[in-house]
């Protein structure tokens, strides 16, 4: 869990650093710092939720070697 949460900070942070470099503006980094955290949870859970419903790849009978 720490991985996953150093690398998140680390991420957002970077997308941060060259929104601000493209626009100069600490206000806009703010911004992409709330939306990038907010949109890539929703998404990710979307994604998880859309994969729960694929059916293939999944076997009714244990595999027996």
């Amino acid at each position: 869990m720490a991985k996953a949460i150093s690398w998140r900070f680390i991420a957002t942070i970077t997308g941060a650093a060259i929104v601000f470099f493209l626009t100069g503006e600490f206000e806009d980094a703010g911004k992409f710092i709330f939306l990038d955290i907010f949109l890539k949870l929703a998404f990710y859970y979307g994604h998880e939720r859309a994969w729960t419903m694929v059916e293939w790849g999944y076997s009714e009978e244990p595999l027996t070697p």
